[in-house]
């Protein structure tokens, strides 16, 4: 367990946030954020690495694929690799000689 309870079993719900969490942010001199956002920061960096949405739904231990498509944000970095990615196909593509400029090359 990452947090233990007073009796070092699991904490319960009712005073995880007022006894540990409020208390971890302030020592580690973080910003006040929700312990469920640091499941959907992971998950949304996950889904940046290109998991795919079977393995966010195994992560996260959910049956459908709506809560893992919710991790699925754009940005503006990752319009960038497409649209290179994309460029490089292109590119790739118009490089290769087609079928007619062969024949042509040949005579």
């Amino acid at each position: 367990m990452i947090f233990a309870g007073p009796d070092d079993g699991p904490i319960r719900n009712t005073n995880f946030n007022r006894r540990v969490w409020a208390k971890a942010l302030q020592n580690a001199g973080a910003p006040k954020i929700h312990f469920h956002d640091l499941r959907h920061t992971g998950n949304t960096l996950a889904a940046n690495a290109g998991v795919s949405i079977r393995d966010l739904m195994t992560r996260m231990s959910h049956s459908s694929t709506r809560a893992a498509i919710i991790y699925q944000h754009s940005t503006d970095e990752r319009q960038r690799e497409v649209a290179q990615k994309l460029n490089d196909l292109a590119r790739g593509a118009l490089d290769k000689p087609t079928g007619t400029q062969r024949a042509r090359d040949q005579k």
